[in-house]
């Protein structure tokens, strides 16, 4: 902050003592003066910024100086605060006098003295002129006007606010509304620079200060100053030892990314009311100068990770999918490649335990990042048991697209798609392979392909459903589908198959893996099973 010169005259020695023990520490440049002649001559030589001035001084008034300052030419516009123990008394005797902008009765506090000298350095020149020229001064200074964007956050969250502002490079600060919580996210070129709360209780100050890793321990007490937003002398003095190379960046900056992600988890475990964005730049120094360039996501991991509850994703009967976000680039800023690759393994549902087997992570990481990611809405939770994944290999664009279509309307818990080429095929697999393979059995290229996959990979062919579809599969016998196929389908549909008849049979067919030993495929339950003789394989929708 730039120097401003308080002139403190008070017969007092405790308070000049005091007021110079406060005020200098925050920038300001205190000189004492113990009489009113001194304080006048003083103030002739300095020509200060404010004077702070004692009401009842030896010989004399406060009173008497302030028209003494007014008869001063060089003086007449220097800003008066009158500080007394009399409090009403002593303010009647000042109504008429242009240079009192303020009051401070004593005692006062610390918070109270630099309250009063900022907001009195802040609006003196306008309430001098003001009161001078009998107009009135406006209620607010340095006020914005309308928010850029403003409203309610009860129809969408968060996350999506701040991936709108983050598409559109937006700059300025984003204020979100919790009970009696402010969280401020300060936005440059769309991604979070800091997050700050005012409103919160010292109970969960120290709570969130018991939660710093123990490379941080020693921070608390900065964490408690810096978490508020405060532009304070103590906060400018962090910058300053920066600049100097006294501090270390590299732990601040890990102290303001802790609390950062500590805040963003308040604010998803709170009910949200109302936003407003401003344009208007900050001034806060200190993330000025240790910006955070993260986005939401990296925040919401890092704060999982350090208190996350492991029993709100540890549900056994449960797998996670990737949810698609259209329209827009998600921001992952900060986001460590570990992390991004378990958002990557999620294109199809898949269990915790399938995910620890897959990522070879402890089980409790995996559990506090997907929660990170379901609170960020890019993962969906889904019951194990509400239907059973499928895939559909059908080349042709037309029957294609009818069944895809009919699918989309159709009222199942059964999760599949339909895709088109054998990279689609081969990329579901690797994924994350399907309990049920549907296969158009009437187009050479993909037979050889079905071929080609049970003499690659028999065992994990194996333990999926086949289901061929094909136009008559009347026409068919065990032997024709060898070589055709190189096995013998689980089921067969007849083309062009309806999204009813795939459903049922998905629905009323167990894959391998899960039906009894001794049952072989060609005698599982389906729709309308073919005699024996007439077709080995499972006719579902066909007339035998």
């Amino acid at each position: 902050m730039s120097e401003k010169t308080i002139l403190v005259i008070d017969d007092s020695s405790t308070i000049r003592k005091l007021v110079d023990t406060h005020l200098s520490p925050a920038g300001y440049h205190v000189v004492l003066a113990a009489n009113a002649e001194e304080g006048l001559e003083i103030a002739k030589e300095i020509l200060p910024d404010l004077i702070l001035l004692d009401h009842q001084l030896p010989g004399t008034t406060g009173y008497e100086v302030c028209r003494q300052l007014v008869d001063t030419p060089e003086l007449c516009q220097v800003p008066v605060v009158v500080s007394s123990t009399l409090r009403k008394k002593a303010y009647a005797e000042y109504v008429e006098m242009d240079n009192v902008v303020d009051m401070l009765p004593k005692p006062y506090t610390e918070e109270l003295l630099r309250t009063t000298v900022g907001n009195a350095l802040d609006t003196a020149a306008m309430i001098v002129t003001s009161q001078a020229a009998g107009t009135a001064v406006p209620e607010v200074i340095h006020q914005t006007g309308e928010a850029a964007l403003s409203g309610s956050l009860a129809c969408f969250g968060i996350r999506e606010l701040l991936d709108f502002l983050n598409n559109g490079q937006k700059t300025g600060t984003l204020e979100v509304e919790a009970d009696r919580v402010r969280l401020r996210f300060h936005l440059g070129r769309g991604r979070i620079q800091a997050v700050y709360a005012t409103g919160l209780s010292s109970e969960q100050i120290e709570a969130i200060a018991g939660q710093l890793p123990a490379s941080l321990a020693t921070l608390a007490p900065v964490l408690k100053m810096t978490i508020g937003g405060r532009s304070c002398a103590e906060v400018d003095g962090f910058v300053q030892l920066l600049d100097q190379k006294v501090l270390d960046p590299r732990l601040m900056s890990k102290l303001l990314r802790f609390q950062a992600a500590m805040l963003v988890r308040l604010a998803f475990s709170k009910k949200l009311d109302a936003f407003r964005f401003e344009t208007t730049p900050s001034t806060n120094t200190l993330h000025q100068n240790l910006p955070l360039e993260i986005s939401l996501l990296a925040l919401l991991v890092e704060g999982e990770l350090i208190a996350g509850n492991v029993q709100e994703t540890a549900t056994e009967d449960r797998r996670y999918a990737r949810v698609a976000i259209r329209g827009q680039n998600l921001d992952r800023s900060g986001l460590g490649a570990r992390h991004l690759k378990l958002l990557q393994s999620l294109a199809e549902p898949r269990s915790v335990d399938e995910l620890v087997a897959a990522l070879g992570w402890q089980r409790e990481e995996v559990t506090q990042v997907l929660q990170a990611f379901v609170q960020a809405d890019l993962v969906q939770p889904q019951s194990a048991s509400s239907g059973t994944p499928f895939v559909v290999f059908e080349p042709d664009a037309a029957r294609a697209r009818t069944l895809r279509a009919s699918l989309d309307k159709a009222d199942s818990t059964h999760r599949g798609k339909v895709v088109r080429d054998r990279l689609a095929l081969q990329l579901v697999f690797k994924r994350n392979p399907p309990r049920h393979l549907v296969f158009a059995a009437d187009v050479p290229e993909v037979c050889q392909l079905m071929h080609q996959m049970a003499e690659r990979h028999p065992e994990a062919f194996a333990r999926i459903t086949r289901i061929a579809m094909i136009e008559d599969p009347r026409q068919m016998s065990d032997d024709l589908w060898q070589q055709r196929l190189g096995f013998v389908p689980d089921i067969v549909l007849p083309q062009p198959c309806t999204a009813t008849d795939l459903l049922e049979a998905v629905q009323t067919t167990k894959p391998p893996q899960q039906a009894p030993a001794q049952q072989p495929p060609a005698q599982q339950v389906s729709v309308q099973q073919a005699p024996a003789q007439q077709a080995p394989a499972a006719l579902v929708g066909g007339k035998a």
